[in-house]
């Protein structure tokens, strides 16, 4: 089995409330989820209005394929250009 994690920090401007960033971030979250089928959530700074960031993991017994899902991830949180991309993080484990 193998497990592929990942954690994307977003950097948001012009964002005056929580309620402004949890919107944005809902959003992202659920449009990949749809799109990929995978556990995804916002992962920590939850009380900055200006910083987001979301984990989300992929498992599978291909580690080319779990990589190369993990790259489409970011690649598509980046392609919705509703938050700008600060720092991505993968990480893939054999068990």
């Amino acid at each position: 089995m193998i497990v592929g994690t990942g954690k994307i920090k977003f950097r948001l401007f012009h964002i005056n409330s929580l309620k402004e960033k949890r919107k944005i971030v809902k959003s992202i979250v659920h449009r990949i989820k749809n799109k990929f089928n995978i556990s995804i959530a916002e992962t920590d700074l939850n009380d900055s209005h200006d910083w987001a960031q979301i984990g989300f993991a992929i498992i599978g017994n291909d580690s080319r394929l779990i990589n190369s899902k993990l790259d489409k991830v970011i690649n598509m949180a980046d392609d919705l250009g509703l938050a700008m991309i600060a720092d991505t993080h993968i990480e893939i484990i054999h068990l």
